[in-house]
């Protein structure tokens, strides 16, 4: 990868997250921390708005856009590679976000690259199994994650056989071996992390309370200790 090429990725991965640290730069394009501190430098230089904190990262100053991107016909074949993938996980919200983003994508296709797109989507499968636990509440636990949004879900107990009532809110999801979905919650009953396998959920309620953040919870930590996963 040439130098320029490298600082556009960099202006993009900026542009991607709230902020980023030089390190994952560097580990991403496999240079040295004193490349990449150059690199924003001349970007800096340009009049990009890049900011930083001591510790922390860069960042782009609010306010600032970047022209319209580009994709790459590589990239948008990732993209319905990622589709096969997505529709695999039964979830329909979830197929329908994905659905809504490829759609955007592929409007600013040229022609040509449309018509590559539709000989590869007949031409690509996902897995099957015979085990199909559809759900529709990815969007929402996601949104609720992101946003500290506490929920009510009426859930089919697995141990219980039987409906209960929950407020929780979520910390994490997962995906299992056995192609579940897994959300893990603090459940405000038990006052205690839970996990609900989220095609149990028969109703999900957004409560429009909020709960606090908790920035010490590491989903890749919990699952790391967690040996025997307890379904509520």
């Amino acid at each position: 990868m040439n130098r320029l090429t490298r600082i556009t990725a960099i202006l993009i991965q900026l542009q991607s997250r709230k902020i980023v640290t030089a390190k994952e730069i560097a580990e991403r394009f496999e240079v040295s921390l004193r490349t990449i501190y150059r690199d924003l430098k001349t970007l800096q230089d340009a009049g990009v708005p890049i900011g930083s904190e001591n510790g922390i990262g860069y960042f782009i100053v609010d306010g600032y856009s970047l022209p319209p991107i580009n994709i790459t016909e590589e990239e948008a074949n990732a993209m319905i590679i990622a589709e096969q993938f997505i529709l695999n996980q039964n979830d329909t919200s979830l197929i329908n976000d994905f659905n809504s983003l490829l759609f955007k994508i592929k409007a600013i296709l040229r022609n040509t690259e449309k018509e590559n797109i539709s000989k590869l989507e007949n031409r690509i499968s996902p897995s099957y199994s015979q085990k199909q636990n559809k759900s529709n509440w990815l969007s929402i636990i996601q949104k609720s994650i992101t946003n500290t949004l506490v929920l009510e879900i009426e859930y089919h107990s697995i141990h219980k056989n039987e409906k209960i009532t929950r407020e929780i809110e979520p910390l994490g999801i997962y995906f299992t071996d056995s192609k579940d979905w897994i959300t893990i919650a603090f459940c405000r009953l038990r006052n205690d992390l839970r996990e609900f396998r989220v095609d149990r959920i028969l109703k999900l309620t957004n409560t429009s309370k909020t709960f606090k953040y908790q920035h010490d919870f590491s989903l890749q930590q919990y699952i790391k200790i967690i040996c025997s996963p307890k379904l509520t």
